[in-house]
């Protein structure tokens, strides 16, 4: 349902004024305490507060250098309901915001929106011929002495894998470059700056300086072969797109928390993201027994373990004892350079019909590039094989050249009804929305670089559900078995281990979103391990709703989510300091509900393996005292 209001250059509820040549709007949010003020003379320029706080200064907003007379400016309300066809954090999402659309005379359009939870803009152009896109100015001008976890990079080649550093905003120097998203605090609010629905244009990245602003890889001019799956820009135009006819570009989110906990339930990617075109009903998210995290490193067999199809097989008959959808076959099953030469001991499919048989799915790894070069013929004879689904790898760019790839990607596998996991990618841009059969991507420093270094410890993982989960579903790829605490860490690629106990890696499954979700470690291990199968085996991988119930960046979080079916799931995680938290059930519906709780072991600050499994009724409205180890965590799952 939409309501527009339209409006003269006087007219009052858009706060139109003319002051030394400058148009003045003011948008609101519909809970009115956001407010987005648009100056446009010379240039444009927008601030943000909230709650009569200003979080973002006057900042420029401008594309292809262009000159701007207003034309016509338009203010329109929304309130609605999306039903996504994944159910990331809910299975409806409220719709609500108010917009202002500004037409220029140059033949670009400026769109903002105002939401109770944060502002998105694009630019909208409707030129008729061949243009390029030179430039576009994008500043967010925050209080120098406000807060950063800045994903700082070294370059536009990036995996886009990095810790979040903290800085103050001033210490954000010129030559500190962040991939997207990046979280702010000013004034106690914390900003989320990412974007979303990139299309035909070149992804968005933040440098520091007088102020935090926007930059963009320049369209290459010259690539060069690193090898067999790494393309690098050796040279660059002085454009950042070249485009032909009318275009919507991507939108500049940022959301805005006044509480942490706020950032896990933001959904404004997805809110502003294209709609799907076509009929999506087909996706099937799902759990993913993966092999490549543990080399195949099977034992406790009576076949020789390793990429061949006794192992694959052995991973099928697990995922289908325990209720997971699919198997992954990742790199090694054929050769990097060539999708139609299997290495000898696999056939995919006959792998694909034992599969079926036992109702499990098969899908396949490729890098990027032997896809983009082999790309109609193999995902046609992948889909006459019955594969469901394909993992993509090693773009590691986002010019305008790499974001047609991931689109040309979606679209041809969709056409064959195959899911989508984008590795060495970029960050998620509203797939879900636009492209629901891309289920998951990385973008991500996560578990699999628990197999090198022992980077991936509590106090990272308590941070990425407030940052990069914000932008969209995260392939972490949990699941390890073999826990330690911080001294016993050593580097085991073939049998890895995890830093944090037990529950801690168990709770990820509940708190981390990803609708194709991974089971990292080695069926062996899991056949050991009954008591966390009981959990694996059953927790979905979509959810109706998503409640924060306790959440500090960087510290812990505890999260309730109901599934699809009705259970509802609890879970927290900690960093490294030990805490107890007390767990308050009023939010559930009256009844009685048999509870399973998996906790950290009164020994788990020693051996992070040690975890306890108990059962009991426990009613709504019980709160539930927990002590969580360093680097713990717990689940529960409430049944009736």
């Amino acid at each position: 349902m939409k309501f527009h209001l339209w409006l003269a250059c006087t007219f009052l509820l858009g706060s139109v004024s003319d002051i030394h040549a400058q148009k003045k709007f003011t948008l609101r949010s519909p809970d009115k305490s956001v407010t987005l003020t648009v100056a446009v003379g010379s240039t444009v320029t927008y601030t943000v507060s909230q709650d009569n706080k200003t979080l973002i200064g006057s900042s420029v907003v401008s594309f292809n250098n262009s000159n701007y007379k207003v034309s016509k400016a338009t203010q329109s309300s929304h309130q609605g309901k999306l039903t996504p066809v994944v159910k990331q954090k809910t299975a409806v999402i409220e719709d609500r915001y108010n917009e202002l659309h500004i037409d220029f005379s140059n033949s670009l359009s400026l769109e903002w929106r105002a939401y109770d939870n944060g502002i998105a803009w694009h630019w909208i152009s409707h030129e008729k011929g061949a243009y390029k896109v030179k430039d576009e100015q994008a500043e967010f001008n925050m209080d120098k002495t406000g807060k950063a976890w800045y994903p700082q990079e070294d370059g536009f080649y990036s995996h886009n894998e990095r810790k979040y550093i903290p800085y103050t905003i001033s210490e954000i120097g010129d030559n500190k470059l962040a991939s997207l998203p990046a979280l702010f605090e000013v004034n106690g609010t914390k900003l989320l700056i990412t974007e979303s629905g990139l299309y035909h244009y070149a992804g968005m990245w933040l440098r520091g300086g007088n102020t935090i602003h926007a930059v963009f890889p320049q369209y290459p001019k010259e690539l060069k072969l690193t090898g067999d799956r790494d393309e690098q820009v050796v040279s660059r135009q002085d454009y950042i797109a070249d485009l032909n006819g009318p275009q919507e570009f991507p939108w500049r989110v940022v959301m805005i928390a006044r509480n942490d906990a706020d950032l896990l339930t933001n959904q404004l990617v997805y809110q502003v993201a294209p709609e799907a075109k076509g009929d999506y009903s087909w996706v099937k998210p799902g759990k993913v027994q993966w092999d490549w995290w543990h080399y195949n490193n099977v034992y406790d067999v009576d076949f020789r373990a390793g990429i061949n199809n006794d192992t694959y097989k052995y991973y099928i008959d697990f995922a289908a004892k325990n209720g997971i959808e699919y198997v992954l076959l990742d790199e090694g099953w054929c050769s990097t350079t060539d999708l139609f030469s299997l290495v000898p001991d696999i056939n995919v499919k006959e792998l694909v019909a034992y599969a079926k048989k036992r109702h499990v799915d098969i899908l396949l790894w490729t890098s990027w590039m032997v896809l983009n070069q082999q790309m109609q013929p193999a995902l046609d004879t992948f889909a006459a094989w019955g594969v469901k689904g394909i993992k993509v790898d090693f773009m590691q760019r986002d010019d305008q050249l790499m974001v047609a790839y991931y689109e040309k990607v979606a679209t041809e596998a969709a056409k064959r009804h195959m899911l989508v996991d984008f590795h060495g990618a970029y960050k998620p841009i509203g797939w879900l929305r636009t492209h629901p059969n891309v289920l998951t991507s990385e973008g991500v420093l996560g578990n699999e670089n628990s197999k090198f270094g022992n980077q991936i410890d509590p106090v990272h993982t308590t941070t990425l559900p407030f940052i990069r989960q914000a932008a969209g579903p995260m392939d972490f790829t949990p699941g390890g078995m073999l826990n330690v605490q911080k001294d016993a860490w050593s580097a085991q690629p073939a049998e890895p281990m995890t830093l944090g106990t037990r529950c801690n890696q168990l709770a990820m499954y509940v708190i981390f979103e990803s609708p194709l979700q991974m089971l990292c470690d080695i069926p062996t291990h899991y056949i050991r391990e009954p008591e966390a199968m009981e959990l694996l085996s059953k927790v979905p991988v979509e959810w109706a709703r998503t409640i924060p119930l306790q959440a500090k960046i960087g510290e812990y979080v505890v999260m309730a989510r109901q599934a699809l079916n009705g259970d509802w799931y609890i879970a927290g995680m900690t960093n490294w300091e030990a805490r107890e938290v007390n767990v308050d059930l009023s939010f559930l519906p009256v009844g009685t509900y048999q509870m399973e709780l998996w906790k950290d072991g009164l020994n788990a600050d020693r051996n992070a393996k040690d975890f306890k499994l108990e059962k009991r009724a426990i009613a709504n409205g019980a709160h539930l005292p927990l002590k969580l180890a360093q680097g713990g965590g717990f689940v529960i799952r409430l049944t009736k």
